[in-house]
């Protein structure tokens, strides 16, 4: 999935029942502040909306918030987090599937609202099985209309508001304001949704954020000024009503123009709830596939099938949704989804602040949150103060949730988890214990990542030393070698280097396997990263104990790569090594490496991944015009490096 296909997900779900549907139900709280309580309910989840984006760009996997709690603060967490973003996607698309049934009614008055939401969600079940980019291709078709329709509408609607229907904003609403906020805050659950998603977005690092932001700030533009101009054309007490209008944006766009304007509002509210279902299932669907990954729940809801969709996952997720239409009216449903996800905004605050505070060099977020950590204190305790400021029904059916989610971790799923979170590195630098399979899955999620387009991979390739060993040189007398080419660019001595690298190997820190070593380390002397290849085609004598490696079971060894980088930004170092790692297991890195018949070659072995473009230029074909051409007059990309120059 590409940015726009992120931030139509993001704005369909944002843009729907929040401007379609809730107007009408919050202005029976607030009156004629109800751009107020929109713009109260924004800011509010600011805190929890930075800290989302730095744990998705971090830990790119299906489950979005389940994931990040459950590595963060260990499994018992994450399956509270997991049972309550779930039950709270349930609860926005089932909302908006009522605003589907709420403005068809309009034209169809003899229809009942809750087999018409049902029918809707089994279609949007159906569309989801079809496959995620199908999904979201229909998603973007459907934002883009949107957004056209909610133009006119706003642009038109400025044009006729009446300033005395405003009179009041800024007064005698302090009261309701606070308790209509977190009404309406379900409003923008949806600009969250694509964590969910993140491991199929492609580059999430740069493409979570922004969609995040630009659906947040579209979401906030168009609910303060739509709802202002709603109260200033029609007033808040025609929009509070008979208990709040279902339809508030089909009854303003009949008093502006009549009813076609009223048909076509209600074309655009139904590809709104139409977007936020379709990308709510989707998303929710994926909260049951991460935890049945993680034993969390049984292991039928986590198989991928038929056209490479969570089948079981999303027809679990769309039965809920029937039972939510079928028996809760709109506002209990709008109030308990707001009520979870501001409690997901709390937990993503604290994870981020115990993912921080475990200094765990693999937690590499393309995104950093600012202000920290005091935004995320802010953000912890905000909405546990609002949720409790919505009333007694949505607060003891968020504890429920709560406890319900302990209870399954306690007597289901316990015995079949192995691993704990972040936290545990919290607790090892206070001397207690530390949880290493975390850092080797974060590890693997920054392999999977790749560079980062500052990352110097190719330069410290291309300038890297070359060792070619004889068969049998034992790792010692290969350590020392590398240590002493490396020695003058580190300001170290060559000794210095060498037992660095020795008791790295030995104590097990330099990772050993299919016929590759990567002794590295990390100095406070050094200006940039600096490499040592060593091949070795008939195998290294391993004269060292490696903790963790038989060697007996060890294929030879017959490439090392010694990498030393600064102290400072250990995420890069880690992913240079990552992308090393990334190469060295293709299957055809090996043959390429012993093949090799020059230093130059030897290189290339290692710089044949995707980032690099090999140009071969011969007369008589399309690069004839190159040849010749100093590298200095030749015109490229901005940020493009001419790693290597092969000549003859």
């Amino acid at each position: 999935l590409g940015l726009f296909d992120v931030y139509s997900m993001a704005t369909g779900a944002t843009l729907s029942s929040g401007f379609f549907l809730l107007p009408g139900l919050a202005a029976v709280g607030v009156g004629s502040g109800l751009p107020l309580a929109y713009l109260l309910a924004g800011l509010m989840i600011v805190p929890g909306l930075v800290s989302m984006a730095e744990l998705a760009t971090a830990m790119p996997r299906a489950g979005g918030v389940y994931y990040f709690l459950d590595r963060s603060m260990g499994p018992l967490m994450g399956t509270v987090g997991g049972f309550g973003t779930w039950i709270m996607l349930i609860l926005k698309s089932a909302f908006a599937l009522i605003g589907v049934g709420a403005y068809l009614r309009l034209f169809f008055p003899d229809l009942n609202i809750p087999p018409i939401s049902a029918a809707f969600a089994v279609l949007f079940g159906a569309i989801n099985v079809l496959g995620a980019k199908k999904s979201t291709s229909a998603q973007v078709l459907m934002v883009c209309g949107l957004l056209v329709l909610l133009g006119w509408f706003i642009g038109l609607g400025l044009m006729n508001v009446q300033i005395a229907n405003l009179d009041g904003m800024f007064s005698g609403t302090s009261v309701s304001l606070v308790p209509t906020a977190g009404l309406v805050v379900v409003s923008y659950v949806g600009i969250t949704q694509i964590a969910s998603v993140a491991e199929e977005i492609h580059h999430p690092e740069r493409n979570i954020p922004l969609a995040m932001f630009l659906a947040f700030a579209t979401a906030l533009v168009i609910y303060s000024v739509g709802t202002a101009v709603m109260v200033g054309v029609l007033s808040a007490d025609t929009l509070a009503s008979d208990g709040g209008d279902l339809t508030p944006v089909a009854t303003v766009a009949n008093a502006l123009v009549g009813p076609w304007g009223m048909f076509l509002m209600t074309a655009a509210a139904v590809l709104a709830f139409s977007s936020v279902a379709n990308a709510g299932i989707l998303s929710a669907s994926r909260y049951p596939l991460a935890m049945s990954r993680d034993n969390i729940l049984p292991a039928f809801l986590s198989r991928i099938q038929g056209f490479g969709t969570p089948v079981y996952a999303i027809c679990t997720t769309v039965g809920l949704i029937l039972v939510l239409v079928l028996l809760l009216d709109a506002t209990s449903i709008a109030k308990l989804a707001g009520a979870f996800q501001l409690m997901m905004f709390a937990l993503s605050c604290v994870a981020v602040i115990v993912m921080r505070e475990s200094r765990i060099e693999s937690y590499d977020p393309g995104y950093r949150s600012p202000f920290y950590p005091w935004l995320q204190i802010l953000g912890v305790l905000v909405p546990f103060w609002l949720i409790v400021q919505m009333g007694i029904f949505p607060s003891l059916f968020t504890a429920g949730i709560i406890t319900f989610g302990a209870v399954w971790y306690t007597y289901y799923a316990r015995d079949r988890v192995e691993r704990e979170g972040a936290i545990y590195h919290v607790f090892e630098r206070l001397g207690r214990q530390r949880n290493l399979g975390l850092d080797r899955e974060l590890r693997q999620i920054m392999k999977e990542k790749g560079l980062r387009e500052a990352d110097p991979f190719e330069q410290v390739i291309t300038t890297a030393a070359i060792i070619d060993a004889p068969g049998g040189t034992s790792l010692r007398k290969v350590i020392w070698k590398a240590s002493a080419q490396l020695a003058d660019a580190c300001d170290s001595s060559a000794n210095e280097l060498g037992e660095a690298f020795l008791e790295g190997t030995i104590i097990g820190m330099t990772p050993v396997s299919h016929g590759i070593a990567l002794p590295h380390l990390r100095l406070p002397s050094l200006d940039s990263a600096q490499m040592v290849l060593v091949r070795c085609a008939g195998g290294i004598d391993l004269d060292v104990e490696v903790e963790g490696v038989d060697p007996e079971e060890l294929e030879p060894v017959r490439a090392i790569f010694f990498l030393v980088s600064p102290l400072e930004n250990p995420g890069r170092h880690l992913r240079i090594l990552a992308q090393i790692a990334g190469r060295v297991d293709q299957a055809d890195f090996m043959d390429a490496w012993l093949t090799a018949s020059d230093q130059q070659e030897l290189k290339e072995a290692v710089l044949q991944i995707d980032r690099l473009l090999t140009l071969t230029l011969e007369q008589d074909s399309t690069g004839t015009s190159l040849v010749g051409l100093p590298l200095r007059e030749m015109q490229m990309p901005d940020g493009t490096l001419i790693a290597l120059v092969r000549r003859g």
